[in-house]
């Protein structure tokens, strides 16, 4: 049975609100991954389909290897001239929001965000979502936002616009938010919903071809230095972690996207269950964390480095020094966590 089954009441007023809805915005988080453009862009090449005027707004620049996905050149994309747009939401009746569990992820647009009288919708997979729509559809059981938003079309009119163009964005951000099927699919539900998908006979070998091997030059030399030079293994604790300088950026002419799934590479580690990265950003330090099992760095990352996300993947950051953010790290895992880590069997 399909887990949006369990929301039946926001289905239907969600639904009925979409069919008097005429200029519809759908946006995600700010430093969109692969989840949260597959499920915009799925869910616009659904929309455009029923004669409505569609946007999708992308609060910041997302990574080049999703850029061919349907639908991607026709995003509005925001950059810091205009971010302070305070037109950018006018004329919208329906925003509907996808993959974000908190108003403040729409970025520096919060503030028309909050001005906008229009409809809110709220799909997303996250913990602790914040009550910020007028309709919210919200379940941690999901693998991802696209999981969500194709039982969305699924169980509403919407399903007879379903589409090659729409399925290969929601497999993309299932592919990507699962780590290709590694962590959060435990659930029989998503593969429900591939096999779903494969019916419509999407070419899963390009699509994987796309996302993953299909980097510059730099991207690879840097993520061989980053391996060799930048990596922190602490065996006892089985816990690893990278940091990256920003002078190793700028060495490796980084370009937005390149970094994705470098906390992955200590992975593939013998033993290791707890990984982390730390990267130095123009006024702050970006944190991502990545584990095995039922060790939740969702709750680390809460804790620790203002963040959050899932239990096996997640996010933060910290305004301390990137060597302080190292040491913090390494403190914890020493420290509070030891018994924990050291004890862990997976």
């Amino acid at each position: 049975m399909p887990i949006i089954s369990a929301f039946e009441k926001e289905l239907a007023i969600f639904s009925d609100r979409l069919k008097l809805s005429e200029n519809i915005v759908i946006i995600h988080h700010y430093n969109p991954d692969g989840d949260a453009i597959g499920a915009s862009l799925g869910l616009y090449n659904v929309l455009k389909q029923t004669g409505k005027t569609v946007r999708v707004i992308s609060p910041t620049f997302f990574p080049d290897n999703l850029k061919w996905l349907p639908g991607a050149k026709e995003m509005k994309v925001l950059g810091k001239k205009t971010q302070n747009d305070a037109t950018v939401l006018d004329g919208a009746d329906m925003i509907i929001c996808v993959d974000m569990n908190a108003k403040k992820r729409v970025g520096a647009i919060q503030p028309q965000f909050e001005k906008s009288t229009a409809y809110k919708a709220l799909f997303d997979h996250h913990p602790f979502v914040e009550d910020f729509t007028d309709v919210r559809i919200s379940d941690t059981s999901y693998s991802s936002a696209c999981e969500l938003i194709f039982e969305l079309i699924e169980n509403t009119y919407l399903n007879q616009y379903f589409n090659t163009d729409v399925v290969t964005c929601l497999y993309t951000g299932i592919l990507t938010d699962t780590g290709s099927f590694e962590y959060s699919s435990s659930n029989p539900n998503v593969f429900r919903v591939v096999g779903k998908i494969m019916e419509y006979k999407i070419d899963k070998n390009k699509i994987y071809n796309r996302l993953f091997n299909a980097w510059s030059e730099d991207r690879i030399r840097f993520m061989g230095f980053v391996t060799c030079n930048r990596m922190v293994v602490m065996p006892e604790y089985k816990t690893a972690y990278i940091y990256i300088t920003a002078e190793d950026r700028k060495r490796f002419r980084e370009k937005f996207g390149d970094t994705e799934n470098f906390v992955n590479i200590p992975m593939q580690i013998s033993g290791i269950v707890f990984t982390a990265i730390f990267i130095e950003r123009d006024n702050f330090i970006k944190a991502s964390f990545r584990s095995k099992g039922t060790f939740d760095v969702n709750m680390f990352s809460a804790k620790h480095f203002n963040g959050g996300g899932h239990v096996n993947a997640s996010g933060g950051e910290t305004y301390i020094s990137l060597n302080e953010a190292c040491k913090k790290f390494e403190e914890l895992v020493k420290g509070e966590y030891s018994e924990t880590l050291m004890n862990y069997k997976y």
